[in-house]
């Protein structure tokens, strides 16, 4: 595990920072060494065991991801916001042999372990006080075993466990290394959830294979993120929309004086992405106002880590993803499979060491999810405009078909934000007996009320008319999972009996 091999080089050096303080490179090797022993108790290899894990963001975190792949485990993190049943669904799809949780989690962990007879073990900072044997050796893991199960975030339907292999992870790993320029003086900061491959690949992995520092902080808070960036010791930041949007809005509230001292600190980043879901340009132009940066697009799924991105050096478009990163084949496809011209709409496909290999116990969805060329069908929508992909929508729920037309959500909502008073959105397909799919958008709003006749002639101005909501639904807040991205599942449902 290059990963870990890598570590060996850093052991001065700071790898994480969290709420208990600063943690060098040697107590991570060491930390995990000792979780992987308890791991095994005695046995000289967990041969891919699923080994899951419910931690807070902490060194704990990574010495946990860490001492399952060093006992030869498949890892598993469980996202620390999730209720009951969606643990229960996760043990029982992974068939779990042990979890790891934070005190905190013991006491709604212990019944649905002790039910399914799965060993619930410490917190990881109890095994940190352990000795280990004296003579002790770890088994050799290959790149071609299993290292992860991370679930999709099931904003189209179940959630499946997307199986990563150490050799896929390395490729994801050092792609990014390589296209994002990191180096071992990097600290970035990491306020994203750790089951997910924005916050455990492309920012806490690839820190910690670069000799870098991730700092984690306990939650999501706009006036601690803006106090550690005054600190200057940040030069790295990555989030979803929503954490950008909520951080402007912070921002707007600060006295003159803060600001221009917040300004000059962000001038000071090195990087700033934005991924997850798409960026408002709105939003994109409001943070280049207030950091100096144009936030870096990219493209990802959980499936295959990130395949597509905008420049570090070079032309960032606003409302574009960019460019294929080294070592990715991507083509665009019509719903005939056939490869679409340029200029045309269509599906992204992709083939690269990246790619996942499985669901996990799902053989029938894995092979849906490729074509017989073994290109993986993503089904996102995107065009190519002089040279840069350009998102259209996710197939299932952002492109929607009505009367003949393929219509883009995401098009309609750009539209739509820049409407006085309203300060987000999201437009969804409905059936329709005459239409097939009929467009109707959730708004947020602030304290202004929205005239929704003004609005739909204002619309006229901006959007062909099979392209304007036929229903608004004024709502306080978007649907969403844990990781910022709206559920448009559960926003089609609240149209069920739609009113004007």
């Amino acid at each position: 595990m290059r990963l870990i091999i890598n570590a060996h080089d850093h052991q001065a050096r700071t790898a994480i920072i969290d709420h208990s303080g600063r943690h060098r490179y040697k107590e991570l090797l060491d930390a995990s060494f000792k979780i992987a022993l308890q791991l095994l108790k005695g046995r000289s290899d967990l041969q891919e065991a699923r080994i899951a894990f419910m931690v807070r963001p902490s060194f704990e975190y990574v010495a946990t991801q860490w001492g399952i792949w060093r006992a030869g485990g498949i890892a598993v993190p469980i996202c620390v916001s999730y209720p009951a049943p969606s643990i229960e669904y996760l043990l029982d799809d992974t068939q779990a042999e042990q979890v790891i949780a934070d005190g905190e989690f013991q006491r709604l962990l212990a019944p649905l372990c002790k039910y399914r007879g799965i060993s619930l073990l410490p917190a990881a900072k109890t095994f940190l006080e352990l000795d280990p044997a004296p003579i002790a050796q770890l088994p050799d893991i290959k790149p071609n075993r299993r290292a992860m199960v991370i679930y999709t975030s099931g904003t189209t339907g179940k959630p499946k466990g997307v199986v990563t292999r150490h050799s896929a992870l390395e490729t994801q790993i050092r792609m990014l290394v390589e296209a994002w320029k990191w180096e071992k003086e990097d600290h970035i900061l990491n306020i994203l959830p750790l089951h997910h491959v924005h916050g455990v690949v492309n920012m806490l992995s690839c820190a910690l294979w670069s000799g870098a520092c991730c700092e984690f902080l306990p939650a999501f808070d706009a006036e601690k993120v803006y106090e550690r960036f005054e600190k200057g010791e940040i030069n790295l930041f990555m989030a979803v929309p929503t954490i950008y949007y909520k951080l402007i809005a912070h921002f707007e509230g600060m006295p003159p004086n803060r600001q221009q001292k917040v300004s000059h600190k962000l001038g000071d980043f090195r990087l700033m992405v934005s991924g997850s879901a798409a960026l408002p340009v709105s939003t994109l132009e409001r943070w280049k106002e207030i950091s100096g940066h144009t936030l870096l697009e990219r493209y990802g799924m959980t499936e295959m880590g990130m395949a597509i991105s905008n420049p570090y050096e070079g032309e960032r478009r606003p409302g574009c993803i960019g460019q294929p990163l080294p070592g990715m084949s991507i083509r665009l496809v019509n719903d005939e499979g056939k490869v679409v011209p340029l200029g045309e709409s269509g599906e992204i496909q992709v083939k690269g060491a990246n790619v996942f290999q499985e669901y996990w116990r799902k053989p029938e969805a894995t092979q849906k999810a490729f074509t017989k060329e073994a290109w993986f069908q993503t089904g996102d929508i995107a065009v190519i405009e002089k040279g840069y992909y350009r998102i259209l929508g996710r197939n299932s729920v952002d492109i929607i078909k009505s009367g003949g037309y393929k219509i883009s959500a995401l098009e309609i909502e750009e539209i739509l934000r820049k409407y006085p008073g309203i300060t987000d959105c999201a437009v969804v397909g409905v059936p329709d007996e005459e239409w097939g799919e009929r467009v109707v958008a959730g708004l947020v709003i602030d304290n202004s009320e929205i005239d929704k006749e003004n609005l739909t002639s204002w619309l006229k101005e901006q959007l062909p008319g099979y392209k304007i909501p036929r229903s608004y639904r004024v709502l306080k807040d978007l649907p969403r999972n844990t990781m910022g991205k709206v559920t448009k599942i559960r926003l089609k449902k609240m149209f069920g009996n739609p009113t004007q």
